[in-house]
């Protein structure tokens, strides 16, 4: 099993609106095929896929199979009913006799949040492809996946397609691809933003839905919870690899859904859609498990906020470098970087981080997510162990040097 960086749906996609279908010891190795890297020197490796990956992508082609017979069991479907219409009558509801959604209920949700999420088509020199997001503010501003509209940079185009059939050309006003998330602007005013809300207080078990254009089908909800939480999760995409914090949810996310909202039971953006766990092993794009994950939505309006304010968003790193080969638990100082936070705070190399602020860290990787939680300016406990030594070092985070 791998974790993938939600691809776009690769290739041209029907245009204009689209129908509306609602209604390694580390514990956390397995979700990655990338080895775990340092704040300041990323590097990969891959992951020999295994055996059952090899089974699982046959699956998911049967799957797609019994798909395509359905809809052609449906096209006959229709035939038989329109020769039936000669004979005899078909009563039908009108739309305005049609009870509102009970409020509170996945239908409301869905109807309060689909007006705020968007499709994107995007080509570049690397090629076209769709992936989804969701307008921020009423004056424009689309927050999506950097690896969505990363190849639309220099020279590309992004067109934006909204829930009432309208499109508008975007444009990239900037990205942050060590968090995988970006920033388009349309030249719009009075658009539906969607509601706000926090990460902060997500339990496992609470409700979520997924909204947005997997496989490009537009207008796409589906159902499930949380998970878990501080799922530490790496993957590629346009540019530098991403280091998620992640929300794993069990909602099906699929190809395209990538930059569309993950919104909790009131409706409130709590988290963007960005990566999958897939056992595919290159026969064709990988698709949902029931393991999907999100970036935290406190982190996501951080970095919109800044990139909104500035066209670029910082990253926090205490500085160091880490030992990636070890498995943990905790994360190993291989290098203290010259008048860093860490040389400040009187870290040494060789010392065992095996807490921040309380949080255990299993591993490199999981200590890079869990400080990038965080802000530049922060100020975190780490808990490390030194010799025969416990000891609590405060640390305040610096912004990355690029």
């Amino acid at each position: 099993m791998m974790t993938t960086q939600l691809p776009e749906l690769s290739g041209p996609q029907p245009s204009g609106p689209q129908p509306d279908w609602s209604g390694s010891s580390s514990p956390y190795s397995q979700y990655s095929t990338y080895s775990p890297t340092n704040p300041d020197e990323p590097s990969n490796s891959a992951q020999r896929p295994s055996r059952r990956g090899r089974v699982a992508a046959l699956v998911a082609g049967a799957c797609v199979m019994t798909l395509g017979a359905g809809t052609i069991g449906g096209a006959i479907g229709y035939l038989a009913a329109r020769e039936s219409l000669a004979t005899g009558s078909l009563q039908v509801a009108a739309a305005s006799s049609l009870p509102a959604p009970v409020s509170g209920s996945i239908a409301a949700v869905a109807a309060a949040v689909q007006p705020s999420v968007v499709q994107l088509d995007v080509s570049g020199d690397a090629g076209s492809g769709t992936g989804s997001g969701f307008v921020m503010r009423d004056d424009g501003y689309i927050v999506t996946n950097n690896h969505v509209v990363g190849s639309a940079k220099s020279p590309g185009s992004i067109q934006v397609s909204f829930a009432d059939g309208t499109t508008a050309d975007g444009t990239l006003v900037g990205a942050n691809p060590g968090y995988d998330i970006a920033v388009v602007k349309v030249d719009r005013t009075n658009l539906d933003a969607i509601a706000m809300g926090s990460s902060a207080g997500l339990v496992v078990g609470d409700s979520v839905i997924a909204v947005g254009s997997p496989l490009g089908l537009q207008g796409t909800v589906t159902t499930g919870i949380v998970s878990a939480l501080n799922r530490p999760v790496t993957a590629g995409g346009e540019g530098e690899m991403a280091f998620i914090n992640a929300i794993q949810t069990d909602a099906a996310i699929n190809p395209g859904n990538s930059g569309g909202p993950l919104v909790d039971s009131t409706g409130a953006v709590i988290g963007v859609n960005s990566a999958i766990a897939s056992m595919s092993t290159g026969l064709g794009q990988p698709g949902s498990i029931g393991l999907g994950f999100a970036i935290p939505f406190d982190t996501v309006k951080r970095i919109v906020d800044e990139i909104i304010s500035s066209g670029t968003s910082s990253t926090p790193v205490i500085g160091v470098k880490l030992e990636m080969a070890f498995t943990g638990p905790g994360a190993k100082v291989a290098e203290i970087t010259g008048d860093g936070p860490a040389e400040m705070a009187g870290l040494a190399t060789g010392d065992l981080i095996t807490k921040l602020n309380g949080q255990l860290i299993a591993d490199a990787t999981s200590l890079i997510v869990t400080i990038r939680a965080n802000a530049p300016g922060d100020q975190v406990m780490l808990t490390v162990v030194r010799g025969d030594k416990t000891l609590n070092i405060p640390v305040t985070l610096d912004a990355l040097k690029s």
